[in-house]
């Protein structure tokens, strides 16, 4: 089995652990330590975000969707399938290495999605943008981390507090959706959303296809 080769390294801000990409043949990995965020062989539960977050306004020309966390660009090039040709897509990234990534050691494994005219790229904390708009977003879809908690950045778990969920439900249109990619289920999660206004559903699914980890998604309806 070949090794993996380290192709970059790079900080992230207000953190000891440094965040690097590796290849092995086709595939890539992006670690934090000794945890792996994202892998390219299994993005399928982060298609089913993009797909659940983004067909319901996909007639609607003037959607705008958020994105918080780019990863290897597969919820964003997912979303790019569900949305209107007129519509807006932001793509929120904190780490501007992992923008970087994207335009280059990265950009074939999603179709080069950042290239998309509808697409607009923030560079900054999601939680920021979140916290300054109101009725903005058709749909906020949160990527940013391995669940509701801040294992790449303490500062993460804020988005997922009450206050947290509460500015995300400003920043939201009526009837927009709050969707929560997740590695793993956590009950009290959920209750959170519930107790912040959120009609919520709970969504398990695959890491790849039918197989892999068992990851969770929460889909909240702004009511």
């Amino acid at each position: 089995m070949r090794a993996w080769e380290l192709l970059d390294t790079s900080a992230v801000a207000g953190q000891a652990k440094e965040m690097k990409l590796y290849r092995r043949g086709d595939e890539y990995s992006i670690k934090t330590g000794y945890s792996e965020l994202m892998n390219s062989r299994m993005h399928s539960s982060e298609d089913v975000l993009a797909v659940l977050g983004c067909k319901p306004f996909r007639n609607k020309p003037e959607t705008h969707i958020l994105i918080g966390g780019l990863g290897m660009g597969f919820t964003l090039a997912e979303a790019l399938k569900h949305v209107h040709e007129k519509a807006t897509v932001t793509i929120a990234e904190l780490v501007p290495a992992v923008i970087q990534w994207n335009q280059t050691h990265l950009a074939h494994l999603a179709g080069n999605p950042l290239d998309d005219k509808r697409v607009q790229i923030y560079e900054g904390d999601v939680g920021k943008l979140i916290r300054n708009s109101a009725q903005t977003f058709d749909a906020i879809l949160l990527d940013v981390d391995n669940g509701p908690e801040g294992l790449t950045r303490e500062e993460n778990g804020a988005l997922y507090s009450p206050s947290g969920l509460k500015a995300a439900k400003t920043a939201l249109k009526p009837r927009g959706i709050l969707g929560v990619w997740s590695a793993f289920p956590e009950p009290r999660f959920t209750k959170r959303m519930k107790q912040a206004g959120f009609k919520t559903t709970e969504v398990p699914c695959r890491a790849h296809g039918k197989k892999g980890s068992k990851h969770m998604i929460w889909l909240g309806v702004n009511s």
